[in-house]
């Protein structure tokens, strides 16, 4: 998720793929379209709340008079050849639908069962099977990984490392690894081993998993330490990770459109959205990931909603679920930052949780309350989903009363100059740094871009940067912000150095 720039460097998490953090325009022209949108009922079926996501669609900060979007306009500005939603309502499975294309080579639909890559979502699956396993006695959250490992040893960095690493930094980006994500490989290509990811040999693309930080001393996302987890979880279980994730989460959840295949099975192929790029499949229709652990599993709206329920239904101390109540509220609480074992999470008000990511032309979201039985998930093959993907999310929160997931859209806010000035300074997070000037125009956030990007108001303490759409909310003290909508869940505080001058 690369080189980053001291005052505010282009952040790629693999959460939400690349994003310019408070800067850089997102724009893109669409291709043209090749297939027509197909019929209304192969997506599955209709009710007063899927129309709503047909005809309800706003931005965060509207006009006064706009009217909402259509969701297949928004589908074509947005160049998403296909979206399937699951919703979470009551504690069960309320409504799944799909919209669009899965293959813009034949036209093919989305239904509900199509299945999507779950990029970085990926990541939550595997911290169960990995927390399963701990209650089985068969692994520890706090004691040195390489006790579990017998394939390969993570090397000990005696500075940054001296008692090596455990179970619950990984899970959590605490463990100082580096390797943020992976860039996957070609269908038919020469695929890595494990050890040979880890280690960075051929055929590997990616370098090796090391030390980079102090192990538990900040956040820092590492898709490399998953990898780790996976290797570990597949040597004590004896079997492989994708066959030990059937058999602990999947099939006891009845995930049937789910699964750690890569290359995917025939039998998901039946039915699988392909990634795009501009309104067509790119080579190979997607890309393959060997590393299963962070980023390898296919799987469909309804399947990872499952998943949420599940945890719901533990964190509320019920019985019987994947997790016990105790672990599933381990998984739920804060290490450092905004982050759990696996999901982000937010503890502030009605407690979520929840994940989102990107693989090359795959963008995926879920957000879950941890107290109640709501939530969503969304999944789209290509183009700027990521901002569709959030329209999609208002629209049904809006409509649920889920004011927490995601704010109704409102009018933008006029500030005086002393509320502006609250808000202004340096702040730092994830190692970045953003510097927030205020004008008499607005507020306006400095990063590397040519120049830089104002942020509207739609509250006191709630912004939205104009270009890219991301919205960050302050603390009620304004020592602090964190990114709630269009890319990362990350925190900041404000910076006790002095900011860099502005150019």
């Amino acid at each position: 998720m690369p080189d980053l720039h001291p005052r505010l460097r282009t952040l790629s998490l693999g959460l939400a793929g690349t994003v310019a953090l408070l800067g850089g325009a997102a724009t893109a022209q669409p291709a043209a379209p090749r297939c027509a949108m197909p019929d209304a009922a192969a997506g599955g079926p209709s009710n007063a709340h899927t129309r709503i996501v047909d005809t309800g669609l706003r931005p965060p900060v509207i006009q006064r008079g706009e009217k909402p979007y259509r969701l297949a306009d928004r589908m074509r500005a947005y160049d998403v050849p296909g979206v399937s939603v699951a919703v979470i309502h009551r504690g069960k499975l309320a409504w799944a639908r799909g919209w669009g294309l899965r293959d813009a080579a034949t036209c093919a639909p989305v239904t509900p069962n199509t299945a999507f890559q779950a990029a970085s979502i990926s990541k939550v699956a595997t911290a169960m099977v990995a927390l399963r396993l701990v209650e089985q006695g068969r692994l520890g959250l706090d004691r040195d990984i390489n006790q579990f490992l017998r394939s390969w040893q993570l090397p000990r960095d005696p500075k940054l490392a001296p008692e090596g690493v455990t179970l619950r930094q990984l899970l959590s980006h605490t463990a100082g690894l580096g390797v943020h994500g992976f860039a996957g490989y070609l269908p038919g290509a020469p695929l890595p081993t494990p050890v040979q990811i880890l280690e960075g040999k051929a055929p590997a693309n990616s370098p090796a998993v090391r030390s980079t930080q102090p192990a538990g001393g900040q956040w820092t996302y590492s898709g490399g330490g998953y990898v780790v987890a996976q290797l570990a979880l597949s040597n004590v279980s004896g079997i492989p990770f994708a066959d030990l994730a059937d058999r602990e989460l999947l099939r006891p959840l009845g995930m049937t459109r789910s699964a750690y295949a890569q290359p995917p099975s025939p039998a998901l192929r039946a039915d699988i959205a392909f990634a795009h790029a501009r309104g067509v499949p790119i080579p190979g229709n997607y890309h393959v990931y060997p590393e299963l652990g962070p980023a390898g599993l296919w799987t469909s709206a309804s399947d990872l909603a499952r998943l949420l329920i599940d945890v719901q239904a533990a964190a509320s101390g019920r019985s019987g679920h994947r997790l016990s109540p105790a672990m599933a509220r381990t998984m739920l609480t804060p290490i450092k930052g905004n982050w759990g074992l696996g999901p982000a999470v937010y503890p502030d008000g009605a407690r979520r949780f929840g994940h989102d990511g990107l693989n090359e032309g795959f963008q995926s979201y879920m957000m879950a309350y941890a107290d109640k039985g709501e939530g969503i998930v969304v999944l789209v093959n290509g183009g700027q989903g990521r901002r569709l993907i959030d329209e999609i999310v208002r629209a049904v929160a809006t409509d649920y009363g889920w004011i927490e997931i995601a704010a109704p859209a409102v009018e933008e806010q006029s500030l005086t100059p002393a509320q502006r000035a609250r808000a202004a300074g340096a702040f730092e997070g994830a190692g970045l740094m953003v510097t927030l000037e205020a004008r008499h125009d607005g507020l306006f956030a400095h990063t590397d871009a040519p120049a830089p990007e104002r942020l509207m108001a739609l509250s006191a303490t709630r912004f939205r940067s104009e270009q890219r759409g991301l919205v960050v909310q302050f603390a009620p003290d304004f020592e602090g912000f964190d990114i709630i909508e269009g890319g990362p869940p990350l925190h900041f505080v404000r910076a006790k150095r002095p900011a860099a001058p502005q150019p």
